[in-house]
């Protein structure tokens, strides 16, 4: 699978070395009769990367940036090279690479030739084909060409075609459309009079000519101080009517998107008022207040700042992810993703766009690149039963024959592939479409190259992904079929503030992504490839590495819950078996720290532990040391001690969550100085409790939901108090994993509305106190729950107020509760912390920072991997009271 609605089960994936390997491969293939289909980062949304002979995975091996000559503005790259390594590059010199597509941290430069693709700044630099010079193409077969300008190196009864078809050429293609990307819509750059541009004529191919192996690239100037002008409208229409008028003032960029897209970033006050907006970058700030004047727009907002720029193009960015979800949570899907029609029809087109769609029953949210006539959309297709899928096919070809009434393209940037490719008789005539055949033919005489697509399509309605699934599937089926293959998940960019996916990040490997483990448990499900269903080898092999962070929950743009899939998975693959020796031992963690405590032996413990690491557990890292006196024990002992409040103070529970309990009680007692200094009254819960997290973890989700409802009984009768959790990864469970264990117990839904972290607890119910002031910089770790389930804005108020300054790490810190501690997960681990953890601490070094991390997880990767040790926030805060009294020892 690509990112579309297609699947097609391949023979076999080649990840060639170098071209030697891609001719050899392509020799091999020919000879046996085996198609190939070449493949980048798989972000083709219309099918293309998708195939059913020998897909070549070029972005294995195969993704060096060759060479940089900044004088002739101009870069060497390999197929697999990713965009931003590219861009970060050549940014040194004041150089870009102009086309951008929105999956520029993950797309290819060699998927960008192959689909012609463009991005927001086409509007400037063009598409892929205007900015590249040179290809170096292996042909199916093994025979290889280097293609430029002119007829040197191109293939034999290349130029003969073209002298036969002149008046097809200049009449068939006329038009001067920027966007009329679909079929072989670069043809007409091999007129003698454009300069006979072979290379050029090759963009766009779809991997149905040949395998390219090398380009040459051409870069353009980067402009230096780049002003975002966002123009508010009262409708989508108005927006769009209006883009096309600003092309004169020479935009950068001009994207287009209405409210229905971003009603979060429009109601939190990010956008200027209005119901659709422009985003217009200029290369300055005179010329964006130039168009400003000059613009018609109700309202707008100047963006100066480059860090308030970057957070509005990642609410344009998102959006490919974010418009598939209905505003009632439902899912749209691609197939009609990127139609374009000339800028001055973009606002007649999308009304009657929009009427088709309500014709139809079809809800879909239009978005893209406005300045050029290019339309996004996806639309909720129902991909599954013949009804829908019958008008699926309907509504392609009506939508079709509209785009062509305005004189546009059916596809605007992204191919054609299976999904358009049967249609494009409608936008071409006749004498077109054998030439396009050809063409093809010339290039590709035995048809191995990606067939079914452009030339000879598949019908649009075959294929489709959702059809190897079984009917019904259950929550793990709806969950997987969610992932549309956008690839965020791919993304290695250091410094954002992501945390998916850092098993990949750290391994490099598709299989350990979250597409590639959606892909998997696809496959598992539909049972056509993957036959042993919950025992599968293969599923738990690519589950093995996954954190459980919950980073894909928040930042994949579909909201694919990996930690959840992992935890129903591997309760179906060891149920009814032994298990391995990790989950019983971490995974019945507080049970086990409950009978240490009760033995009194926490002393001796610890040194055998040291000395040696029980049987199953990696030898690779100590345990951590459990504490002389649990946290619940200190407070049973201090009875009669608590601070009195005064009358009307808000009383709260604190949770005693097993890493506090036993491992970390100091944490707990900081706690509790500064909630009863901040005026509330504490209280703890009477017996143990537990939110079940090291259950979910290990799969062990009946075990969970004994544990949680063991909780939930013996909490009945307590008063209803806020439930304050020091442990993130603990009040994520609560909040989270609780009430989905136990949907129909109202105990489980009070409980997680009832949970609040530190810092959301002294917000909420104790405003008006005022920590201590600290003054000093902080550095440390964002917990990955922290950032993807309870969210950090209230932890970062409290720093802010206590005088605490300096950003947290993003990513993973890679112990991550019991993964750390299981054997061969040590060198991930490891890898995941040295991304961007332990850089972030050395960096900080010398300005003397506190280091601050919630999570005890963090904070025992910290202590194991570096020379700091960290601290909870409550403990910082602590620390800056008074001292009342001899301090506790830990």
């Amino acid at each position: 699978m690509d990112a579309s609605n297609y699947r097609r089960v391949p023979a076999g994936v080649v990840a060639p070395r170098d071209a030697g390997d891609v001719a050899a491969a392509l020799r091999i293939c020919a000879d046996a009769g085996f198609p190939v289909v070449p493949r980048g980062g798989g972000t083709s949304i219309a099918g293309q990367a998708t195939g059913v002979g020998v897909v070549l995975d070029l972005t294995r091996h195969m993704n060096a940036l060759v060479s940089v000559d900044p004088v002739a503005r101009t870069a060497v790259v390999q197929p697999g090279l990713v965009l931003d390594r590219l861009r970060d590059a050549v940014r040194p010199y004041g150089l870009a690479f102009g086309p951008d597509p929105s999956t520029h941290a993950r797309c290819t430069l060699g998927g960008m030739i192959g689909n012609n693709a463009c991005g927001a700044h086409s509007v400037a630099w063009g598409t892929t084909a205007d900015n590249v010079t040179e290809l170096a193409v292996t042909a199916y077969g093994g025979s290889s060409y280097r293609l430029g300008t002119g007829w040197a190196g191109a293939p034999e009864g290349l130029r003969e075609l073209v002298a036969g078809n002149l008046a097809v050429l200049r009449t068939g293609l006329a038009g001067g459309f920027s966007r009329r990307i679909s079929g072989y819509g670069g043809l007409d750059a091999l007129l003698p009079e454009r300069g006979v541009g072979v290379a050029r004529a090759f963009c766009g191919s779809e991997g149905t000519l040949g395998v390219v192996t090398e380009a040459v690239v051409r870069l353009v100037e980067a402009p230096r101080a780049p002003v975002l002008a966002v123009l508010g409208y009262a409708d989508e229409s108005a927006a769009a009517d209006a883009a096309a008028g600003l092309l004169g003032a020479g935009p950068l960029t001009v994207e287009g998107m209405a409210r229905d897209l971003v009603p979060g970033a429009a109601a939190a006050g990010a956008l200027p008022r209005g119901d659709a907006w422009l985003f217009v970058e200029m290369r300055d700030e005179g010329a964006a207040r130039s168009l400003v004047r000059g613009a018609d727009a109700a309202h707008s907002l100047l963006v100066t700042d480059p860090a308030g720029q970057r957070a509005l193009w990642r609410i344009r960015e998102d959006a490919a992810g974010t418009a598939t979800r209905t505003p009632d949570g439902g899912m749209a899907w691609p197939g009609w993703e990127d139609c374009a029609v000339p800028p001055a029809r973009l606002g007649a087109y999308l009304r009657e766009f929009r009427a088709l769609l309500a014709a139809h029953g079809l809800r879909g949210t239009p978005y893209g690149h406005f300045g050029e006539g290019c339309v996004h959309v996806r639309i909720d297709f129902d991909l599954v039963t013949p009804a829908g899928i019958a008008r699926f096919r309907s509504f392609s070809g009506e939508l079709a024959d509209l785009v062509v009434s305005h004189g546009g393209s059916l596809s605007g940037e992204h191919g054609d592939g299976q999904a358009r490719a049967e249609l494009l008789p409608r936008m071409y005539g006749p004498e077109v479409i054998a030439l396009f055949g050809a063409y093809k033919d010339v290039w590709d005489p035995a048809g191995g190259m990606n067939p079914g697509m452009l030339v000879r399509p598949a019908r649009l309605d075959e294929n489709l992904r959702f059809a190897a699934l079984p009917p019904g599937g259950g929550e793990l089926s709806h969950g997987v079929a969610r992932c549309v293959g956008v690839a965020k998940c791919r993304t290695t960019e250091v410094g954002g503030p992501g945390v998916m996916c850092p098993s990949y990040r750290a391994t490099g490997e598709e299989l350990h992504s979250t597409r590639g483990r959606a892909r998997l448990l696809h496959e598992m499900l539909a049972g056509e490839v993957v036959t042993d269903g919950w025992r599968s080898r293969e599923v738990a092999e690519a589950l093995d590495l996954c954190l459980s962070c919950k980073g894909c929950r928040s930042d994949c743009p579909v909201g694919v819950d990996m930690a959840a899939y992992k935890a129903e998975f591997l309760h179906h693959h060891w149920s009814g078996r032994i298990r391995p020796p990790a989950h019983y031992l971490l995974g019945g963690l507080p049970r086990l720290l409950r009978t240490v405590a009760l033995l009194r032996a926490a002393a001796p413990l610890n040194a055998a532990a040291r000395r040696l690491p029980p049987p199953g557990l990696t030898r690779d890292r100590p345990l951590p040391p459990l504490a002389r006196t649990p946290f619940t024990r200190w407070w049973r002992s201090r009875a009669g001690e608590s601070r009195p409040q005064g009358p009307g103070a808000t009383a709260v529970t604190l949770w005693p969550d097993t890493f506090t309990e036993y491992l970390s009680p100091h944490t707990g007692r900081a706690a509790v100085r500064v909630l009863e200094a901040a005026g509330l009254e504490v209280t703890v819960p009477r017996g143990p409790v537990c939110c079940g997290l090291t259950y979910v973890s290990t799969g062990r989700l009946d075990r969970a939901r004994t544990v949680l409802r063991r909780t939930l009984t013996r909490l009945e009768g307590a008063p209803d108090r806020p439930v304050v959790v020091l442990e993130p990864s603990c009040a994520a469970a609560l909040r989270t994993d609780l009430p989905a264990l136990l949907p129909d117990d109202p105990r489980a839904h009070r409980l997680a509305a009832a949970v609040r972290t530190f810092a959301e607890a002294l917000e909420q119910y104790a405003p008006h106190w005022r920590p201590p002031r600290l003054d000093r910089p902080v550095a440390g770790q964002t917990h990955c729950h922290q950032h993807a389930v309870l969210g950090d804005a209230a932890d970062r108020r409290l720093r802010e107020r206590a005088g605490l300054t300096g950003e947290l790490s993003g990513g993973c810190c890679g112990l991550a509760g019991n993964f750390g501690f299981e054997p061969g997960h040590h060198a991930v681990s490891v890898a995941c912390a040295r991304e961007q953890l332990l850089p972030s601490l050395d960096a900080a070094r010398d300005s003397g920072p506190a280091i601050l991390a919630d999570g005890f997880s963090c904070r025992t990767q910290i202590a194991q991997l570096s020379p700091y040790r960290a601290h909870h926030l409550a403990e910082l805060l602590a620390d800056g009271l008074p001292i009342e009294g001899p301090a506790d020892s830990p």
